[in-house]
């Protein structure tokens, strides 16, 4: 396996401390989205700073105190210790810096071996709330090296329990692969594999999604292979973010390459593949090849959305071709798909460039341009096309003005007008 490099960290939110789809959900769940925070924050003392937290986070932590511990009453009267106040507290700690508290705490927790839920006398039964917990704030502190400890120590008492082990083990794998750790998230999986563990759905296909996000395309390729020789079906959103990376680097003809692996018949993710397939050639404008595989799509009882159309239409749109854009749009109006800002764009740039913009009331009377306007457009065709200047202009006036009703008519008179204004020369005598 070769070293990956984790010095490039896009920014996304970190799901190391939500649970997966397949853990048992506990009656002290407590949502763990927390922002990616630097490690040197842990060098921050007890000071005048932390204490004004302290004062405006007291109100508000004292209320959540309290309302867990009506839930817990009414739930389970026999809960009444400190198993939710340990994990409530250990995420307040860690929210708001309180590294020191939070290394505190989670010493005692580990040393105490507290990791039972108050009204469990099953020893086989672990509270995975509060594992979510230390766990989060041992990300937060940077000391990442620290957990797989504590995970083997937990599963060396439960050996046992595959359940619980697999639990504990994708809750970690989460947390490694949403920060980038993708060496330790490597060294999870192998101990999973070690353990006799099966690697799920859910596991395998976020494995995957982290290579996208963290790591090379060869690296998120060899990822996919790993997947597709576990036979676990690869799923429609890390098919999305596999095609965000190969648009971010350019590679259409490897992202062309993939979507036909995937298997182009697939049914279960709609046009996706298609319209991937599709884009690779829209946007290298392969005019030829473009119209074939509309055509296979077609032919494979797939019906074009509106991406599939606006996908074209872009292609049309910046090679001028009028005659197909005009077919375009008339296909559209026979499978019954509403166009877009982006389809209006389309229309408008290609007579502008050819400088027939007296001539566009012509394109413009064959679409309702009374609607109100919205953008429904694959955020991946943008990606790859890029946002066009009726499109970009459109959307900033759209979000001066929330609260005047727009259409589509008044968006194209101001456009043109605008471009009227800056064709013009004015002298300075």
């Amino acid at each position: 396996m070769q070293t990956v490099r984790t010095g490039m960290a896009l920014s996304c939110k970190c799901n190391c401390c939500s649970l997966p789809n397949n853990l048992p959900s506990s009656r002290t769940s407590i949502p763990l989205h927390f922002p990616l925070t630097s490690t040197s924050n842990s060098k921050l003392t007890l000071n005048s700073e932390h204490q004004h937290r302290r004062k405006n986070h007291k109100e508000q932590f004292r209320l959540t105190l309290e309302k867990r511990k009506h839930l817990s009453e009414e739930l389970k009267p026999q809960w009444r210790e400190s198993r939710p106040s340990d994990s409530a507290l250990l995420l307040h700690y860690a929210n708001n810096g309180l590294f020191s508290e939070a290394q505190t705490l989670c010493d005692k927790i580990i040393n105490s071996s507290l990791f039972l839920p108050a009204w469990s006398n099953d020893s086989s039964t672990i509270d995975l709330d509060l594992i979510s917990s230390l766990i989060h704030c041992y990300a937060q502190m940077g000391r990442f090296h620290d957990i797989l400890p504590i995970l083997d120590y937990i599963t060396s008492r439960h050996c046992t329990e595959n359940q619980i082990s697999h639990n504990i083990f994708s809750l970690a794998v989460s947390c490694f692969g949403g920060t980038g750790q993708l060496e330790l998230m490597e060294e999870t999986l192998k101990k999973m594999t070690s353990k006799g563990l099966k690697i799920d759905s859910t596991t395998g296909n976020s494995y995957v999604k982290y290579y996208s996000h963290y790591g090379s395309i060869l690296e998120m390729e060899y990822a996919y292979h790993r997947l597709k020789k576990s036979r676990i079906s690869i799923d429609k959103e890390t098919i999305r973010t596999m095609a965000s990376a190969y648009i971010h680097e350019r590679k259409y003809f490897k992202l062309g390459e993939f979507v036909k692996d995937v298997g182009l018949s697939r049914l279960n993710v709609g046009n996706l593949l298609w319209n991937l397939l599709l884009l690779t050639y829209a946007v290298d404008f392969k005019m030829k090849t473009l119209q074939r595989e509309f055509l296979n799509m077609l032919d494979n009882g797939f019906r074009p959305d509106l991406d599939t159309f606006n996908i074209r239409a872009l292609a049309f749109s910046k090679m001028c071709m009028f005659w197909d854009l005009h077919l375009s749009l008339d296909h559209m109006k026979h499978e019954g798909v509403d166009p877009d800002l982006v389809t209006y764009g389309c229309f408008v740039e290609a007579y502008l460039e050819r400088r027939l913009g007296r001539n566009l009331s012509f394109a413009l009377e064959k679409m309702d341009t009374g609607q109100v306007p919205m953008v429904r457009t694959d955020p991946l065709v943008f990606e790859a096309f890029g946002k066009g200047d009726f499109h970009a202009s459109s959307e900033v006036r759209l979000e001066s003005a929330r609260h005047r009703k727009w259409s589509y008519a008044e968006l194209i008179r101001v456009y043109l007008k605008r471009r009227y204004r800056s064709h013009q020369v004015f002298w300075n005598y």
